[in-house]
């Protein structure tokens, strides 16, 4: 998958229907040039394979089968101990380490869900990201960072209000399977705010390039691509971001004016 390509296509349809976790894995293929991305994929299968036949049943007993798989014999967990590690984001270090966020260890369940005939979609709460299984009759929420744990609407609520700090009820919208197009937002926006938790400039750079693939109109984008640009070191790089944002006469730009100067002013330095 080629996310140059993929991304302004996400732009256009969010609905796009494609391969999550090839998605995910043509995210990591940044960070990790020439990675395998067909070998990660055949470790799905493997899974898979290995997990089909015992899911028979109902929906709830095949839903438990899989979290017992997965977060159980198999080992993945959430990584509460170094929660904003990049590594966590990154699909292919989630199936080496077996150490994810919700997102991530959801997209676990997902791919090998989907591949043993199980329909399984993401759900975008506030702050925390969880899975549906989705059933003839009635569908299944589940935690995949805690262990696959099941989830009633006022479990969803109090875990929201948990995470947040703020009283939360859950509504049918919210619960609602997020489309690939924000999968991918929310991917790529959790790697953001991870580098520039650690001040990774390059790396923040490189990751908001892509948002600005998937959101070609949010001016806040190249705005935050120059100042990362700023930051790290490449001031030529950073001019044309800066200017255009402020030619949208934005609320914050004497704020943004002042890293155009710097991006000037260190580009007249080195020239």
């Amino acid at each position: 998958m080629n996310l140059d390509e993929t991304l302004p296509r996400l732009a256009d349809d969010p609905d796009l229907d494609l391969d999550l976790a090839e998605l995910a894995l043509a995210v990591a293929a940044d960070e990790y040039p020439g990675l395998a991305v067909a070998d990660c994929l055949a470790r799905l299968d493997a899974l898979a394979d290995e997990l089909s036949p015992r899911l028979v049943g109902s929906l709830e007993g095949r839903v438990a089968e899989l979290s017992n798989f997965l977060f159980e014999e198999r080992g993945f967990t959430g990584n509460a101990t170094d929660y904003y590690d990049a590594r966590n984001s990154y699909f292919n270090d989630v199936l080496d380490r077996k150490l994810g966020i919700p997102l991530t260890l959801s997209l676990v369940a997902m791919a090998v869900g989907r591949r043993c005939g199980l329909t399984i979609e993401g759900v975008g709460l506030p702050g925390h990201f969880i899975a549906r299984a989705v059933g003839s009759a009635d569908d299944i929420l589940f935690d995949p960072y805690h262990g696959g744990q099941f989830l009633d609407r006022d479990a969803c609520s109090m875990l929201v209000t948990t995470v947040t700090g703020q009283p939360y009820t859950v509504t049918d919208a919210c619960l609602e399977a997020i489309p690939p197009g924000c999968f991918a937002l929310r991917m790529l926006t959790n790697l953001k705010g991870t580098y520039l938790r650690q001040a990774d400039y390059a790396r923040a750079a490189r990751t908001v390039r892509r948002l600005a693939q998937l959101l070609p109109d949010d001016a806040t984008q190249r705005r935050d691509l120059g100042v990362c640009l700023v930051h790290a070191d490449h001031p030529g790089a950073a001019i044309d971001h800066l200017e255009a944002y402020l030619r949208g006469d934005p609320a914050d730009g004497e704020v943004v004016a002042a890293f155009l100067q710097q991006a000037h002013r260190h580009l007249a330095e080195w020239n």
